[in-house]
């Protein structure tokens, strides 16, 4: 190539001189090109255009250009999109109104030296740069198209770097490292970002991200006209609306130019092998993602906007919104404001109207001042003035020396503060902001402003009085556990007493692991507030224990967790709660209010909430009913801003694991709050997901990627999320079958259903039709793309709440994880089903590798299309990794193939007794070794499994008779064919005498 390009050099300079030599050199330069390089080139000239069919590879193969058909459309487009991942992901479309319908299209540099786009030899174009080029310019052979290794297609004169058109010049709906957006008014020309129509069609959508041209430049979001997000101006350091900006500029090099009549904004990475890409997407938001090329899949690093309150004018003008506060609402009226359509405001929590002056307020030269609003998104500056050089004091004077001024802030927030912001009308989109908010000086008349001041400083008067006061208390209880510690030590506080002398180091372990405000409860204190777990006091039965209703001695009621002294597999679930629930604080999380971890006795002590737990209520003929469908919304909504803390805004992200209804409580005004974190894990700020050879988790919640392969992620929860949002809908719980219903559960159900447009048929008749068909429709929607099979395509918790608190159009789902798909596959060959009775049959299971005995691994899919000529024939392939469950309403009769260790014995009899459930184990598995001794266990522990589990093995066929009893012979024969569990209460008769 090296020689073929000097050789082109040669050409160009000698053109003046012999054209009939620059004729022989180009055929030369083509047989070389030809002969030596069979890869794509990077450049297009007027002999060398592109058809339908060949790529335009960049210099480095990092992007390519050439037609494609996005999704499930038809038609032909012209793009770039990387080259070299496996997932093509489309950058820049040149013909994206204009589709080609056919595949004859071609790309080629017509006789005034612009690029355009024909096809079926049309003459006029699809496509062009329509750039005009002086005479000496559009000498054809002069111009060329080149694809650079940034992604930008440039056209340029062969013998110069000075480009006539750039792809970057007209982005679609990526911004692309060293690609900018903004504008340039003295060539009247804008670099804006449009999002695409749908996924199938990349035409010029509803969404625009571009800089505003009113007064100091903004980034706005437009939804077609209507401003829809703003990122607002630079303060010289970030763009207001961006505070993740900072955290940016780490691994990135931001770029920003303005003067009168020019503004750009663009980035760089510091690691070039990053890959990554700004998008606007078609659902309204604005992101970054990140290319994982672990995962093999983009990452998403930040995403705009994040709440309801990044939304344009959510609270109306006048008022600060801000997100995290629960309690309350989210909007309030600025001081001196008062909310201009009261009954909106405080019934109906609508804030749009925004909030006006309190009547008979002056504010004009009668002794008004500025109050300080702390860390907020400055308002909206569109009609705003902006004045440099002045001093934050300088711009208070001026702004209170004109009556118009309602408030002021630095213009550039860098080197403690320059230049001057005034605003002279209503107060648009304030956001309160957690971090890197700015500070804004707003104009309270002079009554407010000494009120406000006056409760200001009696609240710090109390802080102070509660300081000294707190101080003194320690100082006397030092001084008296110094004098009297012989004493105290004798004595110990029942409500939070010291660990035992005779603690284990496990325990000492805990006790000092956990928050040191934590407090610790005795064991007789809890017997006494549960009189001795009395059962009249039983709330319920859990996984790893009991929970108990109690009264503390104060009377304050109290809901405790014990933990089953003979689980061992709860004890690191218990100690991982303890952990997790002491640094999370949500509305919608349970609150912890201690524990007790003494000797053998593990509890936890939570608040008590009266409405017991979700299932009670939509899982109860009668009690569903109660529950209509505005108090099923919010408990929905709830449900998702709790996992939404977790997963974002609490201090740890966190991966619950076993989101379900049992696991939601109620509080005395039906409030949901998520409990159980025993099986939770915490992510790293950068982690995205995560493995175990341990999975743990209930049946027809978990994903099929944490069911099959162990990986579990915030998709994980979504998954689990959306199983919950349809059962709460349906009033029925996911693995419910219903007699002449094709699908075994309930998601299999809905999905027939929406793809039928029966969607609403699946509601819970209790509701008797009193809801919104649309919003219900929209959230059946939600939580059929929150349990799409491939975790990829499932929205972030951030989304689903976005979803439920807006009405902006959602995409439509794919297949959810219920059919029989390509697991089938890795069926064992040996297994035969002649003999299944398929009538009894709710469910196939299919879990993976099994790595300790005392695990429950299991998942749903659908065997609803399968028939009983199906069942008859050998699977296709060999299994080594996994074994089948068939969970049945009474036992099948069929044969099984032979064990061949007792540790899968073991293995697949205690996790299938715990499903009431028939296990196989196929032959063609090998010896496992027990990750944590290194050994591989005995039979005598199969055999007590066996004995606790009600596990019957045996080499002929079981039968289970009308009168629930199993008739078996060689009872606990280890060389048996079959391995078989059966319901706890299920009598064993064998039918041999010399049955074990």
């Amino acid at each position: 190539m090296d020689s073929a390009k000097n050789l082109l050099y040669l050409s160009t300079v000698e053109n003046h001189k012999n054209k009939l030599l620059v004729l022989d050199y180009s055929l030369i330069l083509l047989c070389l090109t030809l002969s030596f390089c069979p890869c794509s080139s990077d450049t297009i000239t007027i002999h060398k255009p592109i058809r339908d069919g060949e790529l335009l590879i960049s210099k480095s193969k990092t992007f390519a250009l050439g037609f494609f058909t996005p999704g499930k459309s038809t038609s032909r487009y012209v793009g770039i999109w990387y080259n070299n991942l496996p997932i093509q992901t489309v950058v820049w479309v040149a013909n994206r109104d204009a589709p080609i319908n056919d595949t004859s299209g071609i790309l080629s540099i017509n006789q005034n030296g612009n690029l355009e786009l024909h096809h079926n030899l049309s003459t006029i174009p699809i496509w062009s740069t329509n750039v005009s080029l002086t005479q000496s310019q559009r000498n054809n052979t002069n111009v060329i198209a080149q694809l650079l290794d940034i992604g930008n297609l440039v056209l340029r004169l062969n013998d110069t770097e000075t480009a006539i058109w750039e792809s970057f010049d007209h982005p679609t709906d990526t911004m692309l490292p060293y690609q900018k957006i903004g504008f340039d008014r003295k060539i009247n020309q804008s670099w804006v970002l449009q999002s695409w129509k749908t996924d199938d069609d990349p035409g010029k959508g509803a969404f625009t991200v571009k800089f505003s041209t009113i007064g100091k430049p903004q980034l706005f979001m437009y939804n077609h006209d209507r401003p829809w997000w703003r990122g607002g101006h630079w303060n010289g350091a970030i763009l207001v609306g961006l505070p993740h900006m900072i955290g940016d500029m780490a691994v990135r090099n931001v770029s920003w130019v303005e003067d009168d009549n020019y503004v750009s904004l663009s980035y760089n990475m510091f690691n070039k092998s990053v890959i990554t890409r700004i998008v606007v997407q078609q659902s309204g938001f604005f992101q970054t993602f990140m290319w994982d090329s672990q995962e093999s899949q983009w990452s998403r690093y930040w995403s705009e906007p994040t709440d309801q309150c990044a939304n344009y004018g959510t609270c109306g003008p006048n008022s600060n919104c801000d997100p995290l506060n629960f309690e309350s609402f989210k909007c309030t009226c600025l001081l001196g404001f008062e909310p201009k359509f009261p009954r909106d405001w405080y019934e109906s929590r609508d804030g749009l109207g925004g909030c006006v002056r309190k009547r008979g307020a002056s504010v004009c030269g009668n002794g008004e001042g500025f109050n300080k609003v702390l860390r907020v998104k400055v308002p909206d500056i569109s009609g705003a003035v902006a004045i440099d050089g002045l001093t934050l004091e300088e711009c208070e004077k001026d702004c209170l020396r004109n009556c118009s001024c309602n408030a002021y802030a630095v213009a550039d927030v860098r080197n403690g503060g320059s230049g001057c912001l005034t605003w002279h009308g209503n107060l648009m989109d304030i956001q309160k902001l957690s971090n890197q908010g700015q500070d804004l000086f707003l104009r309270v008349e002079k009554v407010e402003l000494a009120n406000y001041n006056k409760k200001s400083k009696g609240v710090l008067d109390k802080k102070r009085l509660a300081a000294i006061l707190v101080a003194s208390i320690v100082a006397i209880v030092i001084l008296l556990f110094c004098v009297n510690y012989m004493w105290k030590k004798k004595r110990k506080d029942k409500m939070m007493p010291q660990p035992n002398q005779d603690s284990s180091g496990e325990e000492n372990d805990t006790q000092s692991n956990t928050h040191p405000n934590l407090p610790f409860f005795s064991f007789k204190t809890i017997m006494t507030a549960t009189r001795n777990c009395d059962l009249e006091n039983k709330l319920g039965q859990g996984g790893f224990g009991s929970v108990y209703k109690g009264f503390l001695e104060n009377g304050q009621e109290i809901a405790v967790k014990r933990l089953s002294r003979d689980s061992g597999q709860g004890k690191e679930e218990f100690k991982n709660e303890i952990k997790l629930l002491v640094k999370l604080q949500h509305r919608n999380l349970v609150r912890l209010l201690g524990c007790c971890f003494e000797k053998e006795e593990r509890m936890l002590v939570y608040e008590y909430l009266s409405n017991k737990s979700l299932d009670f209520f939509i899982f109860d003929q009668n009690q569903r009913s109660s529950l209509d469908w505005v108090t099923r919304f919010e408990i929905i909504c709830g449900i998702a801003r709790g996992v939404l803390y977790l997963h974002q805004d609490s201090r740890l992200k966190i991966i619950h694991r076993d989101l379900k209804a049992s696991n939601v409580l109620l509080d005395a005004v039906m409030n949901p709050k998520i409990s159980d974190f025993g099986m939770a894990r915490i992510f790293g700020e950068d982690e995205i997901q995560a493995r175990t050879k341990r999975v743990v988790g209930t049946y027809g919640y978990m994903s099929p990627e944490y069911a099959m392969q162990g990986r579990y992620s915030t998709k994980s929860d979504v998954f689990s999320y959306g199983v919950l949002l349809l059962e709460i809908i349906a009033g029925k719980r996911n693995t419910h079958c219903e007699t002449g219903r094709d699908s075994p559960n309930l998601i299999g159900h809905v999905w027939t259903l929406w793809t039928e447009g029966k969607a609403l048929d699946m509601v819970d008749q209790a509701l008797n039709h009193y809801y919104s068909s649309a919003i219900v429709l929209r959230c059946i929607q939600i939580g059929l793309l929150c349990v799409q099979e491939n975790a990829i395509n499932r929205p972030s918790m951030l989304d689903v709440v976005f979803m439920l608190c807006n009405e902006t159009p959602l995409c439509p789902p794919q297949k959810p994880a219920f059919l029989f798909n390509a697991m089938v596959e890795e069926l064992n060959s040996g297994f035969d089903f002649t003999n299944v009775n398929k009538a009894a049959i709710q469910s196939l299971v299919v879990s993976p590798k099994l790595t300790s005995y005392s695990e429950n691994m299991v998942i749903g899919t659908s065997i609803a299309d399968l028939t009983m000529e199906s069942l008859q024939q050998p699977m296709p392939q060999p299994i080594t990794t996994n074994y089948i469950s068939l969970t049945c309403d009474k036992l099948p009769v069929f044969p099984v193939l032979k064990p061949v260790n007792s540790r899968l014995e073991a293995a697949a009899a205690s996790s299938a007794a715990a499903q009431n459930s028939v296990a196989i184990l196929p032959k063609s598995w090998g010896d496992l070794i027990d990750e944590e001794t290194d050994t591989t266990l005995e039979k005598e522990l199969a055999f007590h499994l066996v004995e606790n589990s009600s596990i019957c093995l045996d080499s002929q066929v079981l039968n289970l008779c009308p009168d629930r009893s199993v008739h078996t012979s060689n009872l606990m024969d280890m060389n048996a064919e079959m391995l078989v569990t059966v319901p706890k209460d299920t009598s064993i008769v064998p039918t041999h005498s010399d049955a074990a």
